[in-house]
C-alpha cells in the first residue's frame, strides 16, 4: 500500500518532466536558435522601368568675370559694391595712372614736332624737285647749243653736273620725307600703346551683370591679374551636378531634369543636361554634368545646393525585383529564391534600376519566381524559413543594394 503513492508521485514527476522538455523543445524550434528564420517574400514580375539618375549639385554662373588690372598698381577708387547691377562699359574701379598722363603729354609734344619735321621735309622735297626741273631745262637748252657748236663741251658738262646734283637732292629730300613719316608712324603707335595703358587703369564692366565680390579697396596694391571685383551674369545660372560613376550609365546631354533647390524645395523646377564634362573627379569617383534651367529661377543664390533627378528613357520589358532583395555571396551577385520552401542562392545579371527601388534582372530569374526581400538573419542554403508579412521593426534587413 505504501508503494502505490510513491509510484504515483514518480509517474507524475516523469510526466511533468516530459511536458517541460517538450515545451523547451517547442520553444527552441519556434523562437529559439533552432527556430526558422523569418523572411518576407515577393514574386518576380515582368515589366519595364523608367530609370532615373540622382545627384547633388551646386548653383553656379556659366558666365562670370574677374575684373582686375593688367599691370601691378595701386587701386585709386572703387565705384560699385557687392550686389550692384552694372551695365556694359560702366566704370567699376580705377587704378592710379602714376606717370601715364605726363608720358602722354610728352608723346603729344613729340608728335607735334614730328608733324613739323614732316612738313619741312615735304617743303624740301618740293624745292629739290623744282631745282631739278630747272637743271633739266638748262641741260636741254645747252644740249641744243652744244649740237650747233655755240658752247663748249665743258659748259655742257657743267649743266649735266647740275642736273645730277639736283637728282641727288630730290632723292635726299624724298628720304627725309619718308623718315619723317616713319617717325610719325612710330610716335602714333607709341601714343596708342600708352593710351591703351591709360585706358586699362579704368576697370570697365565687360557685360551686364551683378557684382558678387569686392576683393580690394582704394589704396590697396594689387598685382597683374588679381581681381578687384567679381561679376556674374545672373541670367546664366546653371547647376554643376555630381553623379556617382557607378550609377551614371545613360548620362547624356538633353536629358530632362527635375530640380529641387535647397532654399525652395516646395517649388518644382525643370531643366535639361546642357553639358557632360569629359573629365570626372577621380577622388570622389563622380561624373560631372551641367544642368541648365528651363526658366531662370528667382531668389536663388550662387553656391546653393540642389537635388537633381534625371529622367532616362524607359527600358524594355524584363523581370523586376526589389533592389533590397539583391545580395552578394563572395564575388557573385544574386538573390535567394524559394524552392520547395527552402532558400537557394541564384546568381543574376542585373540591368537598369530605378530610384523607386526596382531593378531589372537580365539573366537568372523569370516572372513568377518567389525571392526573399528581407530576412531576420543571414541565410544559408537549406535554411529553415518562415514567410511573414513583415519583420519586427527591430530586425535589421539583410538585403544589400547592388
Amino acid at each position: 500500500m505504501k508503494l502505490f503513492p510513491q509510484l504515483k508521485r514518480r509517474f507524475a514527476l516523469g510526466g511533468l518532466t516530459v511536458v517541460l522538455v517538450g515545451a523547451l523543445v517547442f520553444i527552441a524550434l519556434r523562437a529559439g536558435p533552432l527556430a526558422p528564420t523569418r523572411i518576407t517574400v515577393t514574386q518576380v514580375k515582368e515589366g519595364s522601368l523608367a530609370p532615373q539618375l540622382f545627384g547633388i549639385g551646386t548653383v553656379e554662373a556659366r558666365r562670370n568675370w574677374m575684373i582686375g588690372p593688367t599691370v601691378a598698381g595701386r587701386v585709386l577708387s572703387v565705384k560699385v559694391d557687392v550686389g550692384d547691377t552694372v551695365k556694359t562699359g560702366q566704370l567699376l574701379a580705377e587704378m592710379d595712372p602714376v606717370d601715364l598722363d605726363q608720358r602722354l603729354a610728352s608723346l603729344d609734344a613729340s608728335f607735334e614736332r614730328a608733324v613739323s619735321a614732316q612738313m619741312a621735309a615735304s617743303a624740301q622735297q618740293a624745292d629739290a624737285i623744282a631745282k631739278r626741273e630747272l637743271a633739266v631745262a638748262n641741260v636741254r637748252r645747252n644740249q641744243d647749243l652744244a649740237d650747233k657748236n655755240f658752247i663748249s663741251p665743258g659748259a655742257l658738262e657743267g649743266r649735266l653736273q647740275e642736273k645730277a646734283s639736283a637728282d641727288a637732292a630730290v632723292q635726299a629730300a624724298q628720304a627725309n620725307l619718308k623718315g619723317a613719316g616713319q617717325d610719325l608712324t612710330r610716335l602714333k603707335a607709341d601714343r596708342a600703346a600708352l593710351q591703351q595703358q591709360r585706358g586699362n587703369v579704368r576697370l570697365l564692366a565687360p557685360a551686364d551683370g551683378v557684382v558678387t565680390s569686392r576683393d580690394a579697396e582704394a589704396g590697396s596694391t594689387v598685382v597683374a591679374g588679381q581681381a578687384v571685383l567679381r561679376l556674374i551674369d545672373p541670367a546664366s545660372l546653371w547647376i554643376k551636378l555630381r553623379v556617382d560613376q557607378g550609377r551614371s550609365a545613360g548620362l547624356a546631354t538633353g536629358l530632362m531634369a527635375r530640380i529641387a533647390l535647397r532654399s525652395q524645395p516646395q517649388i518644382p523646377m525643370t531643366g535639361r543636361v546642357a553639358r557632360v564634362e569629359l573629365l570626372s573627379d577621380n577622388v570622389t569617383e563622380e561624373r560631372i554634368a551641367q544642368i541648365a534651367f528651363d526658366q531662370a529661377p528667382t531668389g536663388v543664390s550662387v553656391g546653393e545646393m540642389a537635388e537633381v533627378t534625371l529622367e532616362l528613357p524607359a527600358t524594355s520589358s524584363a523581370p523586376l525585383v526589389p533592389t533590397a532583395s539583391i545580395q552578394r555571396q563572395g564575388t557573385a551577385t544574386g538573390v535567394w529564391r524559394i524552392e520547395s520552401s527552402k532558400p537557394v542562392f541564384v546568381p543574376v545579371r542585373l540591368g537598369a534600376s530605378s530610384l523607386e527601388g526596382q531593378v531589372q534582372v537580365v539573366e537568372g530569374l523569370k516572372a513568377g519566381d518567389d525571392v526573399v526581400v528581407y530576412s531576420q538573419k543571414a541565410l544559408t542554403a537549406g535554411s529553415r524559413v518562415q514567410v511573414v508579412e513583415s519583420l519586427v521593426k527591430s530586425s535589421a534587413p539583410t538585403g544589400i543594394a547592388p
